[in-house]
């Protein structure tokens, strides 16, 4: 049974940072790509970065590059975003999901190409 914990949510001021995390298990984690993606209140949840299987390459969404970096230690099953230079348009809940491929190409933020997603996470930006 495959099981994706999302953790590292809080509260900051604007300018702030967080990490997340995302934990994996029941899946042979190095061979899958790992996306990250958000909900704010009243949106539709949207892709926030993707990174292959083997973590040498990223992608990120038009909002967050520059200020999101995503990294995945394989050794240990898991998956981080760290969140710089926090806005208020940040404030969503955060999930991690894996991917039913190795790569992420250019249509990574498609939410039918991941298939096990996490709980999420809750970040709040206060201005």
């Amino acid at each position: 049974q495959v099981q994706v914990i999302d953790s590292g949510g809080g509260s900051v001021q604007a300018g702030g940072s967080l990490r997340l995390s995302c934990t994996v298990s029941g899946l042979i984690f190095d061979e899958y790509a790992m996306g990250w993606f958000r909900q704010a209140p009243g949106k539709e949840r949207e892709g926030v970065s993707c990174i292959t299987y083997s973590g040498l390459s990223t992608f990120y969404a038009g909002s967050v590059k520059g200020r999101f970096t995503i990294s995945r230690d394989n050794a240990k099953n898991t998956l981080y975003l760290q969140l710089t230079s926090l806005k208020p348009e940040d404030t969503a809940v955060y999930y991690c999901a894996a991917r039913k491929y190795s790569l992420c190409t250019e249509s990574w933020s498609r939410e039918y190409d991941y298939n096990y997603w996490g709980q999420g996470t809750r970040v709040t930006v206060s201005s």
